[in-house]
Protein backbone atom coordinates (compact mmCIF):
# COMPACT_ATOMS: atom_id res chain seq x y z
CA UNK A 1 0.00 0.00 0.00
CA UNK A 2 2.84 2.36 0.86
CA UNK A 3 4.51 1.64 -2.43
CA UNK A 4 1.36 2.39 -4.39
CA UNK A 5 0.99 5.85 -2.61
CA UNK A 6 4.61 6.75 -3.28
CA UNK A 7 4.18 5.87 -6.93
CA UNK A 8 1.09 8.13 -7.21
CA UNK A 9 2.86 11.06 -5.54
CA UNK A 10 5.88 10.63 -7.76
CA UNK A 11 3.59 10.53 -10.76
CA UNK A 12 2.02 13.88 -9.78
CA UNK A 13 5.16 15.75 -8.76
CA UNK A 14 6.57 16.39 -12.28
CA UNK A 15 3.34 18.17 -13.40
CA UNK A 16 3.10 20.28 -10.27
CA UNK A 17 6.71 21.18 -10.47
CA UNK A 18 6.25 22.36 -14.04
CA UNK A 19 3.20 24.45 -13.07
CA UNK A 20 4.96 26.01 -10.12
CA UNK A 21 7.92 26.79 -12.28
CA UNK A 22 5.69 28.34 -14.92
CA UNK A 23 3.80 30.42 -12.32
CA UNK A 24 7.02 31.66 -10.80
CA UNK A 25 8.38 32.52 -14.25
CA UNK A 26 5.20 34.47 -15.15
CA UNK A 27 5.32 36.27 -11.82
CA UNK A 28 8.86 37.33 -12.42
CA UNK A 29 8.18 38.39 -16.00
CA UNK A 30 5.06 40.36 -14.92
CA UNK A 31 6.99 42.03 -12.13
CA UNK A 32 9.85 43.03 -14.44
CA UNK A 33 7.39 44.37 -17.02
CA UNK A 34 5.55 46.35 -14.32
CA UNK A 35 8.75 47.85 -12.94
CA UNK A 36 9.83 48.78 -16.46
CA UNK A 37 6.53 50.59 -17.04
CA UNK A 38 5.27 48.02 -19.50
CA UNK A 39 1.90 47.79 -17.85
CA UNK A 40 0.15 46.13 -20.79
CA UNK A 41 2.56 43.16 -20.69
CA UNK A 42 2.34 42.97 -16.93
CA UNK A 43 -1.46 43.06 -17.14
CA UNK A 44 -1.61 40.22 -19.68
CA UNK A 45 0.70 38.01 -17.60
CA UNK A 46 -1.22 38.63 -14.36
CA UNK A 47 -4.48 37.91 -16.17
CA UNK A 48 -3.04 34.62 -17.47
CA UNK A 49 -1.93 33.68 -13.95
CA UNK A 50 -5.37 34.32 -12.42
CA UNK A 51 -7.68 33.35 -15.27
CA UNK A 52 -5.87 30.57 -17.11
CA UNK A 53 -3.76 29.07 -14.39
CA UNK A 54 -6.30 29.80 -11.64
CA UNK A 55 -3.71 31.14 -9.24
CA UNK A 56 -5.37 32.35 -6.01
CA UNK A 57 -2.91 34.74 -4.52
CA UNK A 58 -3.83 38.14 -2.98
CA UNK A 59 -0.45 39.55 -3.99
CA UNK A 60 -1.07 38.64 -7.65
CA UNK A 61 -4.63 40.06 -7.41
CA UNK A 62 -3.20 43.30 -5.97
CA UNK A 63 -0.60 43.51 -8.75
CA UNK A 64 -3.34 42.82 -11.31
CA UNK A 65 -5.43 45.70 -9.86
CA UNK A 66 -2.35 47.96 -9.98
CA UNK A 67 -1.84 47.03 -13.63
CA UNK A 68 -5.48 47.93 -14.40
CA UNK A 69 -4.98 51.22 -12.57
CA UNK A 70 -1.88 52.14 -14.60
CA UNK A 71 -3.53 51.21 -17.89
CA UNK A 72 -6.37 53.67 -17.06
CA UNK A 73 -8.95 50.89 -16.65
CA UNK A 74 -10.33 52.43 -13.48
CA UNK A 75 -13.47 50.28 -13.30
CA UNK A 76 -11.44 47.00 -13.29
CA UNK A 77 -8.97 48.52 -10.86
CA UNK A 78 -11.79 49.40 -8.42
CA UNK A 79 -13.16 45.85 -8.70
CA UNK A 80 -9.71 44.38 -8.07
CA UNK A 81 -8.99 46.57 -5.02
CA UNK A 82 -12.49 46.06 -3.61
CA UNK A 83 -12.04 42.27 -3.74
CA UNK A 84 -9.02 42.63 -1.41
CA UNK A 85 -10.67 44.69 1.36
CA UNK A 86 -11.25 41.51 3.38
CA UNK A 87 -7.83 40.02 2.70
CA UNK A 88 -6.15 38.20 5.58
CA UNK A 89 -3.05 40.33 4.94
CA UNK A 90 -3.16 43.71 6.75
CA UNK A 91 -0.65 45.15 4.31
CA UNK A 92 -2.80 44.14 1.31
CA UNK A 93 -5.99 45.53 2.97
CA UNK A 94 -4.14 48.78 3.74
CA UNK A 95 -2.78 49.09 0.19
CA UNK A 96 -6.18 48.31 -1.40
CA UNK A 97 -7.87 51.00 0.75
CA UNK A 98 -5.06 53.42 -0.01
CA UNK A 99 -5.53 52.94 -3.76
CA UNK A 100 -9.32 53.20 -3.55
CA UNK A 101 -8.83 56.45 -1.62
CA UNK A 102 -6.63 57.82 -4.40
CA UNK A 103 -9.21 56.91 -7.04
CA UNK A 104 -12.01 58.53 -4.98
CA UNK A 105 -9.88 61.67 -4.63
CA UNK A 106 -9.45 61.89 -8.39
CA UNK A 107 -13.22 61.51 -8.77
CA UNK A 108 -13.66 64.34 -6.20
CA UNK A 109 -15.39 61.98 -3.77
CA UNK A 110 -13.51 63.45 -0.83
CA UNK A 111 -15.62 61.99 2.00
CA UNK A 112 -15.34 58.50 0.49
CA UNK A 113 -11.59 58.97 0.00
CA UNK A 114 -11.17 60.02 3.65
CA UNK A 115 -12.93 56.84 4.80
CA UNK A 116 -10.60 54.64 2.65
CA UNK A 117 -7.48 56.39 3.97
CA UNK A 118 -8.78 55.95 7.50
CA UNK A 119 -9.31 52.20 6.91
CA UNK A 120 -5.85 51.95 5.39
CA UNK A 121 -4.36 53.38 8.59
CA UNK A 122 -6.41 51.01 10.74
CA UNK A 123 -5.11 48.05 8.77
CA UNK A 124 -1.51 49.31 8.82
CA UNK A 125 -0.67 52.26 11.05
CA UNK A 126 2.80 52.29 9.51
CA UNK A 127 1.38 53.18 6.07
CA UNK A 128 2.81 56.71 5.85
CA UNK A 129 1.30 57.37 2.41
CA UNK A 130 -2.16 56.61 3.79
CA UNK A 131 -1.47 58.82 6.84
CA UNK A 132 -0.31 61.72 4.68
CA UNK A 133 -3.28 61.35 2.36
CA UNK A 134 -5.64 61.11 5.34
CA UNK A 135 -4.34 64.37 6.85
CA UNK A 136 -4.43 66.13 3.51
CA UNK A 137 -7.95 64.91 2.78
CA UNK A 138 -9.10 65.90 6.25
CA UNK A 139 -7.72 69.39 5.70
CA UNK A 140 -9.33 69.59 2.27
CA UNK A 141 -12.71 68.58 3.72
CA UNK A 142 -12.38 71.14 6.52
CA UNK A 143 -11.53 73.85 4.01
CA UNK A 144 -14.36 72.66 1.80
CA UNK A 145 -16.76 72.78 4.75
CA UNK A 146 -15.55 76.29 5.62
CA UNK A 147 -16.00 77.33 2.01
CA UNK A 148 -19.50 75.87 1.99
CA UNK A 149 -20.30 77.67 5.23
CA UNK A 150 -18.83 80.86 3.79
CA UNK A 151 -20.80 80.37 0.60
CA UNK A 152 -23.94 79.76 2.62
CA UNK A 153 -23.22 82.87 4.68
CA UNK A 154 -22.52 84.85 1.52
CA UNK A 155 -25.68 83.50 -0.04
CA UNK A 156 -27.61 84.36 3.10
CA UNK A 157 -26.11 87.84 3.11
CA UNK A 158 -26.87 88.17 -0.59
CA UNK A 159 -30.44 87.03 -0.01
CA UNK A 160 -30.79 89.55 2.81
CA UNK A 161 -29.26 92.26 0.62
CA UNK A 162 -31.55 91.30 -2.26
CA UNK A 163 -34.50 91.39 0.11
CA UNK A 164 -33.33 94.75 1.43
CA UNK A 165 -32.85 96.08 -2.11
CA UNK A 166 -36.26 94.74 -3.06
CA UNK A 167 -37.80 96.43 -0.03
CA UNK A 168 -35.99 99.66 -0.92
CA UNK A 169 -37.26 99.39 -4.49
CA UNK A 170 -40.79 98.84 -3.17
CA UNK A 171 -40.39 101.80 -0.81
CA UNK A 172 -39.06 103.96 -3.64
CA UNK A 173 -41.92 102.89 -5.88
CA UNK A 174 -44.38 103.65 -3.09
CA UNK A 175 -42.74 107.02 -2.49
CA UNK A 176 -42.80 107.71 -6.21
CA UNK A 177 -46.48 106.77 -6.38
CA UNK A 178 -47.19 108.94 -3.34
CA UNK A 179 -45.20 111.79 -4.91
CA UNK A 180 -47.02 111.38 -8.21
CA UNK A 181 -50.32 111.37 -6.32
CA UNK A 182 -49.26 114.46 -4.38
CA UNK A 183 -48.09 116.17 -7.56
CA UNK A 184 -51.37 115.34 -9.24
CA UNK A 185 -53.29 116.63 -6.23
CA UNK A 186 -51.16 119.78 -6.16
CA UNK A 187 -51.73 120.22 -9.88
CA UNK A 188 -55.48 119.87 -9.41
CA UNK A 189 -55.35 122.34 -6.54
CA UNK A 190 -53.30 124.73 -8.67
CA UNK A 191 -55.76 124.38 -11.53
CA UNK A 192 -58.68 124.95 -9.16
CA UNK A 193 -56.88 127.92 -7.64
CA UNK A 194 -56.13 129.30 -11.10
CA UNK A 195 -59.77 128.81 -12.07
CA UNK A 196 -60.87 130.53 -8.87
CA UNK A 197 -58.38 133.33 -9.43
CA UNK A 198 -59.56 133.60 -13.01
CA UNK A 199 -63.17 133.71 -11.88
CA UNK A 200 -62.22 136.21 -9.17
CA UNK A 201 -60.35 138.34 -11.68
CA UNK A 202 -63.29 138.08 -14.05
CA UNK A 203 -65.70 139.03 -11.28
CA UNK A 204 -63.38 141.84 -10.25
CA UNK A 205 -63.18 143.04 -13.84
CA UNK A 206 -66.95 142.81 -14.11
CA UNK A 207 -67.30 144.69 -10.82
CA UNK A 208 -64.82 147.30 -12.00
CA UNK A 209 -66.66 147.58 -15.31
CA UNK A 210 -69.93 147.86 -13.41
CA UNK A 211 -68.51 150.48 -11.04
CA UNK A 212 -66.95 152.30 -13.96
CA UNK A 213 -70.24 152.15 -15.83
CA UNK A 214 -72.07 153.30 -12.69
CA UNK A 215 -69.57 156.10 -12.18
CA UNK A 216 -69.98 157.03 -15.80
CA UNK A 217 -73.75 156.99 -15.43
CA UNK A 218 -73.53 159.01 -12.25
CA UNK A 219 -71.15 161.39 -13.95
CA UNK A 220 -73.49 161.70 -16.90
CA UNK A 221 -76.44 162.10 -14.56
CA UNK A 222 -74.59 164.67 -12.49
CA UNK A 223 -73.50 166.45 -15.60
CA UNK A 224 -77.06 166.34 -16.84
CA UNK A 225 -78.33 167.64 -13.49
CA UNK A 226 -75.74 170.40 -13.53
CA UNK A 227 -76.71 171.21 -17.05
CA UNK A 228 -80.40 171.19 -16.15
CA UNK A 229 -79.66 173.27 -13.03
CA UNK A 230 -77.66 175.66 -15.09
CA UNK A 231 -80.39 175.76 -17.68
CA UNK A 232 -82.93 176.27 -14.86
CA UNK A 233 -80.90 179.05 -13.34
CA UNK A 234 -80.47 180.59 -16.71
CA UNK A 235 -84.24 180.19 -17.24
CA UNK A 236 -84.98 181.72 -13.78
CA UNK A 237 -82.64 184.57 -14.46
CA UNK A 238 -84.25 185.02 -17.81
CA UNK A 239 -87.70 184.86 -16.27
CA UNK A 240 -86.72 187.28 -13.53
CA UNK A 241 -85.21 189.53 -16.15
CA UNK A 242 -88.31 189.19 -18.27
CA UNK A 243 -90.50 189.76 -15.21
CA UNK A 244 -88.43 192.77 -14.19
CA UNK A 245 -88.68 194.08 -17.71
CA UNK A 246 -92.41 193.41 -17.69
CA UNK A 247 -92.81 195.18 -14.32
CA UNK A 248 -90.71 198.06 -15.52
CA UNK A 249 -92.83 198.30 -18.65
CA UNK A 250 -96.03 198.19 -16.59
CA UNK A 251 -94.70 200.79 -14.16
CA UNK A 252 -93.78 202.99 -17.07
CA UNK A 253 -97.29 202.53 -18.47
CA UNK A 254 -98.81 203.32 -15.08
CA UNK A 255 -96.34 206.18 -14.71
CA UNK A 256 -95.23 204.94 -11.28
CA UNK A 257 -91.62 205.15 -10.30
CA UNK A 258 -89.72 202.18 -9.00
CA UNK A 259 -89.33 203.72 -5.57
CA UNK A 260 -93.05 204.26 -5.26
CA UNK A 261 -93.68 200.78 -6.49
CA UNK A 262 -91.34 199.38 -3.83
CA UNK A 263 -93.21 201.36 -1.15
CA UNK A 264 -96.50 199.91 -2.36
CA UNK A 265 -95.10 196.40 -2.32
CA UNK A 266 -93.73 196.94 1.17
CA UNK A 267 -97.11 198.13 2.42
CA UNK A 268 -98.84 195.14 0.89
CA UNK A 269 -96.37 192.84 2.50
CA UNK A 270 -96.95 194.39 5.92
CA UNK A 271 -100.73 194.03 5.55
CA UNK A 272 -100.30 190.41 4.58
CA UNK A 273 -98.26 189.81 7.71
CA UNK A 274 -100.91 191.43 9.89
CA UNK A 275 -103.58 189.32 8.29
CA UNK A 276 -101.73 186.08 9.07
CA UNK A 277 -101.17 187.16 12.66
CA UNK A 278 -104.85 187.96 13.17
CA UNK A 279 -105.84 184.68 11.63
CA UNK A 280 -103.76 182.67 14.12
CA UNK A 281 -105.39 184.40 17.16
CA UNK A 282 -108.97 183.41 16.17
CA UNK A 283 -110.30 180.35 18.06
CA UNK A 284 -110.60 177.21 16.05
CA UNK A 285 -112.82 174.17 16.44
CA UNK A 286 -111.64 171.40 18.74
CA UNK A 287 -110.22 168.51 16.83
CA UNK A 288 -111.90 165.16 17.03
CA UNK A 289 -109.37 162.63 18.31
CA UNK A 290 -111.16 159.90 16.46
CA UNK A 291 -110.64 161.58 13.14
CA UNK A 292 -107.35 161.90 11.28
CA UNK A 293 -105.58 165.18 11.05
CA UNK A 294 -106.20 165.47 7.39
Amino acid sequence: MKYILIIVILALIPGDIDKIAKVNKLKQEAKEAYLNGDYETALSKYQYLTDSLGVKDDNISLNLANAYYNTKDTAQAINGYSSLLNSSSKLIRSTANQQLGVISTRNKKFKEALDHFKEALRADPANEDARYNYEMMKKILEEQEQQQQQQQQNQQNQDQQDQKDQQQDQDQQQQQQNQEGQDEQNQQQDEQQQEQEGESEQEQEQQEDKEQEQEQQEGEQKEQEQQEQQEGEESDEKKQEEQANSISEKLEEMKISEEKAKMILEALKNKEIQYYQQTKKKPTKRKDPNKPDW
